[in-house]
């Protein structure tokens, strides 16, 4: 690739993580305002763009179809009906196996301890046990099931580092205040912002620690690729 296409590559990358800001920024504001235009018209456009950057930066295919699925998820949520809402969660959940399989794919083992098992199991069993009894109860398997996914793609996130780790996190925090809402829990003002801040948050940090992960083992795989000036010996078996 010559030096020109590299550049306007950069330079289209940045372009549209200018334009997820900008969005992002508009989506938050119209939340803050109370206009349900305002993020009717922001929220859809939050996902395609930040795929649209994965592209563009060459990130992994997987990446941006976790992100589309989380578009699909962003889109179905604005409709107030509980199919529409089953219907989100189901593509948000297909988002999570898209990013529990990235995570094996271009993490590397890390020394986490028995505490940090316990912390994401505790929060998801006493984060159930509450909700459970004021959930309706055609939607309780499906928050339960979901919540599964969820957490393990959270405690999954830890793989990469700490920023996907945080991804992670506010990806379980965002969905959580989700479910309080489903639940008919009192909710601090404006929930909807706290919602969608924490959301962005998450992906935006989940997409960064990925790519983060993938641009060791691109350029390890470029130098073995690179002609060598001398013989090199054959590879000592691990045997």
């Amino acid at each position: 690739m010559s030096p020109g296409s590299a550049a306007d590559r950069h330079s289209a990358a940045k372009l549209l993580l200018g334009a997820f800001a900008l969005v992002a920024a508009g989506d938050l504001a119209a939340l803050l305002a109370g206009s349900d235009t305002g993020h009717m018209v922001c929220k859809p456009l939050l996902m395609p763009l930040l795929a649209a950057y994965v592209v563009t930066v060459r990130g992994p295919r997987l990446l941006t179809v976790a992100l589309l699925f989380g578009w699909g998820g962003d889109t179905l949520l604005l409709f107030d009906a509980d199919p529409a809402f089953l219907a989100g969660m189901g593509s948000f959940a297909a988002g999570h196996v898209c990013y529990l399989i990235l995570f094996k794919r271009h993490g590397t083992p890390r020394a986490r301890g028995a505490w940090l098992v316990a912390a994401y199991a505790t929060a998801l069993v006493v984060t159930v046990a509450l909700l459970w009894p004021d959930l309706p109860p055609d939607m309780r398997g499906p928050v339960a099931g979901y919540s599964l996914l969820l957490t393990a793609m959270a405690f999954g996130a830890t793989r990469l580092g700490p920023t996907a780790a945080a991804g992670g996190a506010l990806f379980l925090l965002s969905d959580t205040l989700i479910a309080t809402g489903v639940a008919e829990w009192p909710q601090a003002p404006r929930p909807d912002f706290w919602i969608m801040l924490t959301y962005i948050a998450a992906q935006f940090l989940l997409v960064r620690g990925v790519l983060a992960a993938q641009t060791p083992q691109l350029t390890s795989e470029s130098a073995a690729a690179t002609p060598s000036a001398e013989p090199t010996p054959p590879p000592r078996s691990r045997a």
